[in-house]
């Protein structure tokens, strides 16, 4: 048995007609099915990941693990000039370099954690205090290492007949996410498609979630800082009341929005730390207040900052508060393209049959994977990550986050199978 692939059927149905196969309803026998052996490793990488989390920025052993990896395939991965993070080629035959003709398809790993504490009691729990990959980025990045293993084999083989791109990214989890120093460090350089998967703690272990057009939300951080003269809590009339105040702008700011943008656009500012005062009879100088602003709509999104400052200001004003605002742009919404979201039905039906598709909602959750789609057309497919018959998943961001790692192999068969269907016209 091939160390990294099962034995192969006498056919290559790749292509034009696969591609009609499938979406006939019909299951063709695609090349790229992983052993035994390559699952077995690839879950043991993923533990050694999940043990060792590191957050953006700071992924150095990360980004050593997947390299040294890599090289001992006989690939040739390069690190991004952040110093974190990499990307490898894959061209067929494993010739040297892209023939500059066929746009190359990339698949986006994200590699950083959270910090966040590890609560759950496996023999991979994290060794890192208050740091955790409860977001799944340890399996996003296991599934591209095994594609690329498969996709190598493959090209040896001469079953791969255009080139691939690997794309490890660091800091996904800073805004406003690292995939824009990725682009600015050439990690789009030659690609004409791209593809991610998001594990989905709502989906069963080997079944996808897809959906054309947005499939997260924008996400942006907002700060503010309000001051004013205190005093003693006998005499508010003579102060700036400023707990007050922040509690009007934690009430208020919320309603002015949805009341000066359309509610379709599902604009939705949500606070999640305020500060203020030191004892109880005082009248504070200074409150803090910081939260995230969500946003479904594109358009809408763009005009946010200016609504938002204004929001805060004249309810700011109201209570005689003087603000201050820092607005983070975040990331805009994942916007799937309908070509690359049919391409990923076509090859998850390809591999397991259509029943193991399913139509997903469109998430309020933030990813920079929106960044790459600003430049090139690409889709995001939601990676089911839950237990078979399990009714209360563990959901992403908590410390006892968990996946069904039989979710690393459908991820591959998934990407691979991309890989194989997708037949770019020249550039």
């Amino acid at each position: 048995m091939n160390r990294v692939l099962s034995p192969e059927p006498e056919v290559d149905p790749t292509g034009e007609a696969a591609v009609e196969a499938a979406l006939l309803g019909v299951v063709p026998e695609l090349p790229g099915r992983l052993s035994d052996e390559l699952r077995e490793e690839l879950v043991a990488f993923r533990r050694d990941l999940h043990m060792h989390p590191e957050l953006g920025n700071q992924e150095f052993r990360t980004t050593a693990a997947i390299k040294a990896r890599l090289e001992q395939a006989g690939l040739r991965p390069r690190t991004l000039p952040m110093g974190t993070g990499l990307i490898c080629d894959i061209h067929p035959g494993l010739a040297e370099r892209w023939d500059g003709v066929r746009p190359m398809l990339a698949l986006r790993a994200d590699i950083d954690a959270l910090p966040i504490p590890d609560t759950k009691s496996v023999p991979y729990r994290s060794t890192v205090p208050d740091r955790a990959h409860a977001c799944g980025h340890d399996v996003h990045t296991t599934v591209v290492l095994g594609a690329g293993f498969v996709l190598a084999e493959l090209a040896r083989a001469g079953h791969l007949t255009r080139s691939v791109r690997l794309l490890f990214q660091p800091a996904e989890e800073v805004l406003p996410g690292g995939a824009t120093d990725a682009i600015d460090g050439g990690a789009l350089d030659g690609v004409g498609r791209i593809l991610a998967v998001h594990c989905d703690p709502r989906v069963d272990a080997g079944r996808i979630g897809l959906r054309p057009g947005p499939i997260t939300s924008a996400c942006d951080r907002v700060e503010v800082s309000l001051s004013g003269p205190g005093g003693h809590t006998a005499r508010p009339h003579l102060t700036t009341d400023l707990v007050t105040a922040a509690a009007k702008l934690v009430t208020e700011v919320p309603a002015l929005l949805s009341r000066r943008v359309d509610a379709r656009a599902g604009m939705a500012l949500t606070w999640g730390r305020i500060e203020s005062g030191h004892a109880c009879n005082v009248v504070p100088q200074r409150a803090e207040l910081s939260g995230t602003l969500r946003c479904l709509d594109l358009a809408a999104w763009r005009d946010a900052p200016d609504l938002v400052h204004a929001a805060i200001d004249e309810t700011a004003t109201l209570h005689r508060a003087k603000s201050e605002i820092t607005y983070v742009r975040g990331v805009p919404p994942v916007v799937n393209e309908a070509g690359t979201t049919e391409l990923l039905r076509t090859a998850m039906t390809a591999r397991r049959g259509s029943p193991t598709v399913e139509d997903t909602e469109q998430s309020l959750g933030g990813e920079d994977f929106s960044w790459y789609l600003e430049h090139v057309p690409g889709a995001m497919a939601r990676l089911g990550v839950r237990p078979p018959g399990d009714r209360h998943p563990r959901d992403l961001h908590q410390g006892d986050f968990d996946v069904d790692e039989a979710a690393i192999t459908v991820g591959v068969e998934l990407f691979t199978a991309a890989a194989l269907l997708d037949t770019p016209p020249p550039a």
